[in-house]
């Protein structure tokens, strides 16, 4: 089962990227670009240590959102949007640890 209040990406919870509410486009597009934009400054005043933990939170909330792919009433379209900004937001806490 999964926890549907966990915030999974900023303050984005389970349940708005798995459930019909709030829409794809452009609700959801809209939110996950927001809060990116947020999580990215936040990067600049972080430690190594905490951006090796956020990396690994990072992976493991991706596995948790797409723990049960094949279930067709949870909204496709928004886990794959989800899963974009999520390697964006890894992508960038890799290259801060490798500078």
């Amino acid at each position: 089962m999964l926890e549907l209040d966990k915030k999974i990406f900023g303050k984005i919870t389970t349940k708005e990227i798995i459930g019909a509410k709030p829409p794809e486009i452009p609700d959801t597009k809209n939110i996950l670009e927001k809060e990116l934009a947020i999580l990215l400054a936040e990067l600049e005043f972080q430690s190594k240590e905490n951006l090796e933990k956020l990396l690994e939170q990072q992976k493991i909330t991706e596995k948790h959102v797409n723990s049960r792919p094949g279930a067709m009433a949870l909204a496709q379209n928004k886990i794959k949007l989800f899963n974009e900004y999520n390697k964006k937001y890894i992508q960038t806490i890799k290259e801060k640890l490798e500078s």
